[in-house]
């Protein structure tokens, strides 16, 4: 079966081509980024229109790549939520167009689900359960997954997501937008103990709070000018990483799951790299995480999620999907 895949749910537009749930044919990203530079952050309106004029080329690029034709396709799989609606909204009619044109089933997926499906995409011998960490720039959460298409969720954060804390830091540096790349960059030239910023509600439960530390990081900005931003960069993403490791650790423990499975853009960082599987072997826990390609937002794990969904689940396809901005991975089949 050949799925397409397309996501469209905040300032990426991707398009992928999936065969039998896991030969990646084609896996196209079209960033926003510089669009979205000159606002510190995504303007909705302005991503919502982006997509309207980068979708359809997009579609016969991923067609070309994969060397296929449109009769080929079997299935559409397309993020219906969580996300910005009006982005959402784009990608979802798009899909629907496809699928009546095609006459094969249309899928919605969540996006939250979909990134879990990055482990499923470059490590298939490796099952669950294992315990997901979710983190981007939109969210950070910690999911039980005791078998694919059956998730709980145990933790997250409650106010800005680890990869809004990032980018908000880079903002107050002047970094430009998006900053985890730079930070990260920067922190490796920095020392990680020079700045004592706190790591908020690390003690306690497996939800986690950024918000506090970036006020942390205004203050001292402000009291002490004179900081090298290296310093302040690696002793800044220290205190987000220490924060993840020990709630991705301490969850896991405690629900006896063997291994972390860490997934969305964050999920590139350098440094998570190093100080996660460094302590959580300490417990003798297993930690995985998938190619940068498969971390930021992709279509290929669109395609994934709904080619299992539809093929392994029995979900039928429906054409009365409606995005959902707030849409759960709780209980989410």
């Amino acid at each position: 079966m050949i799925v397409l895949g397309i996501e469209t749910s905040c300032d990426e537009t991707a398009v992928a081509l999936l065969r039998g749930g896991r030969e990646v044919l084609a896996n196209l990203v079209y960033s926003q980024t510089d669009l979205h530079a000159r606002y510190g952050g995504v303007m909705p309106e302005a991503a919502s229109r982006d997509h309207l004029r980068k979708l359809p080329s997009l579609l016969d690029e991923a067609l070309a790549t994969a060397g296929v034709r449109w009769s080929a396709i079997e299935l559409v799989g397309v993020t219906s939520g969580p996300g910005l609606v009006g982005p959402l909204l784009v990608g979802m009619a798009h899909a629907a167009g496809i699928a009546v044109a095609l006459n094969v089933p249309l899928l919605g997926v969540n996006h939250l689900a979909a990134h879990l499906f990055a482990h499923k995409l470059s490590e298939p011998g490796v099952p669950p359960p294992f315990l997901g960490l979710i983190v981007s720039g939109g969210h950070t959460l910690l999911a039980a997954v005791p078998r694919w298409g059956e998730y709980k969720v145990v933790g997250g954060t409650r106010d800005d997501a680890a990869g809004e804390a990032l980018d908000k830091f880079g903002r107050l540096l002047g970094l430009g937008y998006p900053a985890g790349l730079k930070i990260d960059a920067l922190a490796r030239e920095g020392d990680p103990t020079a700045v004592p910023f706190p790591r908020p509600m690390i003690e306690s439960g497996l939800d986690m709070s950024f918000a506090g530390l970036k006020t942390a990081a205004v203050y001292w900005r402000r009291d002490h000018p004179a900081t090298p931003v290296p310093n302040l960069c690696a002793s800044y993403l220290e205190a987000v990483v220490d924060v993840l490791t020990e709630k991705a650790i301490r969850a896991a423990r405690r629900l006896s799951l063997p291994r972390i499975i860490v997934v969305g853009g964050v999920a590139a960082n350098q440094r998570l790299r190093e100080i996660l599987p460094e302590r959580a072997g300490e417990w003798g826990l297993a930690v995985h995480f998938p190619p940068p390609e498969l971390c930021t937002d992709n279509a290929a794990i669109v395609a994934a999620c709904a080619h299992h969904r539809f093929t392994e689940l029995g979900v039928p396809g429906s054409l009365a999907l409606t995005p959902d901005p707030n849409l759960p991975l709780d209980g989410w089949i």
